[in-house]
């Protein structure tokens, strides 16, 4: 028995087939994590049933006329799917969500009543709504409800019990539910009461707890679609930190043909190999960290591309502060630098435009490609023009038949933003989730749904 390199799946030797039912405990045990060994919501009757479904509503919202609106209704739209899979069934379908980081108080700019307004608009279902998610109200709620209905409780994180996956507080949430899907991946990483704490509640009492199908959709592509990727495989890791990513960038030189590093962490690998990074956003205490994947790439004979050009400006504070408190930059002097070194007083903000080219010849030879975090500050358009050129390229080598799989957060964002949403063959809607499922991590919010049976004979 082999363990695959890449995430907890387990791969067997053909000449052990024979001994299946022998193996299939140890098996069992070792993949419990596995995707597909995890029921679904296909294989639920839920006629009639209450069925608690936890969803990933985190959705960006501004305020407009007064009225708290929807801004990017992209993690609205994927659970559709599941939802009408639910209301075909005849289930009276409870959704619970968090929005933002209220800490445990009644923040009415992240209430989710502004989303069940966006998802009856969406999903031509009317949508109730109740302002809180648990005790009488809620359960009169449910209480009404018929079959192939919605009801929307309210941001669960308004009690700190929630973060705690208190389980007292897991078991006022399971009161309604007969049955439990999870659908948020974006939150599957967190063991929090409605996404770990409910599901065991349910289990306990005899219920089944399976996977929605945009949960079973993300296990697919970030799990089984990379266990064996067809080559080459090309990795293009961006974002501000290697410590973010170190986890995951091991793995895949196990797995990858090529990575190519962007962002800011690139400025790290930099550092690691001697050259000055300025003012540029670099983890100095990871340098010995980045020396010993570049190590690793050699060895494996991986390609590992940073950049050899890039954009630099100099950032000047003006003593202003944002919304959220942090100081006002301004950028002066942008240019494209090929020197390796960067200017004492630059920071480097993109990568440029020979750096592009290399890039994009890679991902053009790929037939799998995975993305996660972008080449630069994308979101000032003076330092999109990488990260929009790579998502280019991922879109055109997805239509020359290439299978290109987003993982999550401001991939997503830049895809989006790019208008190439449509061109890439998956986006998975988990930031932190994506990136620990790729490191390998067990996800609560996984590990707490049913197995499904083996169908070998061992009685699992």
């Amino acid at each position: 028995m082999e363990r695959d390199v890449f995430g907890p799946i387990q791969v067997f030797n053909s000449a052990l087939t024979a001994d299946a039912p022998r193996l299939c405990s140890a098996f069992r045990f070792e993949s419990d994590f596995v995707p597909m060994a995890k029921l679904t919501v296909k294989d639920l009757n839920v006629r009639g049933k209450r069925v608690f479904v936890r969803v990933d509503y985190n959705v960006p919202l501004e305020e407009k006329d007064g009225q708290m609106v929807v801004t990017d209704v992209t993690r609205i739209k994927e659970t559709l799917p599941t939802l009408d899979l639910l209301i075909a069934g005849g289930a009276k379908v409870i959704l619970a969500a968090h929005l933002g980081r209220p800490k445990g108080k009644r923040e009415p700019s992240l209430s989710l009543r502004p989303v069940a307004v966006k998802l009856a608009d969406l999903s031509g279902y009317t949508v109730n709504f109740v302002d809180d998610c648990i005790g009488e109200k809620v359960e009169r709620a449910v209480g009404g409800m018929e079959p192939g209905t919605i009801l929307l409780l309210e941001n669960v994180r308004y009690y700190n019990e929630e973060e705690a996956n208190d389980p007292a507080f897991a078991e006022k949430l399971a009161k309604v539910a007969d049955l439990y899907v999870n659908d948020a991946f974006g939150a599957a990483h967190r063991a929090h009461a409605s996404t770990e704490g409910v599901a065991r509640v349910v289990t306990r009492r005899g219920g089944p707890c399976a996977a929605g199908l945009l949960m079973e959709r993300e296990l697919k592509f970030l799990g089984d679609e990379l266990e064996q990727p067809a080559r080459p495989f090309v990795v293009i890791l961006g974002g501000a930190k290697v410590s973010d990513k170190i986890k995951v960038i091991d793995r895949l030189l196990d797995k990858a043909d090529a990575l190519l590093i962007g962002g800011a962490m690139a400025y790290t690998f930099r550092l690691a190999e001697g050259h000055r990074t300025g003012k540029s956003l670099v983890e100095p205490d990871k340098a010995d960290v980045a020396k010993a994947a570049l190590a690793k790439a050699r060895q494996r004979g991986v390609k590992f591309l940073l950049p050899t050009d890039d954009v630099v400006a100099v950032p000047v504070q003006i003593g202003q502060l944002d919304k959220k408190g942090r100081p006002v930059v301004e950028y002066q002097g942008i240019r494209t630098s090929s020197d390796l070194d960067c200017p004492a007083d630059a920071a480097g903000l993109d990568i440029g435009p020979a750096t592009v080219e290399a890039f994009a010849r890679e991902v053009l030879r790929a037939k799998t490609i995975l993305w996660n975090g972008p080449m630069g500050l994308f979101e000032d358009k003076r330092f999109a023009a990488g990260t929009n050129a790579v998502a280019q390229a991922v879109a055109v080598a997805t239509q020359q038949g290439a299978k290109s799989i987003i993982g999550g957060g401001d991939s997503v964002k830049a895809i989006n933003r790019a208008k190439l949403g449509d061109r890439v063959t998956f986006m998975s809607t988990g930031g932190g989730a994506s990136l620990e499922f790729l490191e390998g991590a067990v996800l609560p919010g996984v590990a707490a749904l049913s197995d499904k049976a083996c169908g070998c004979g061992c009685g699992h």
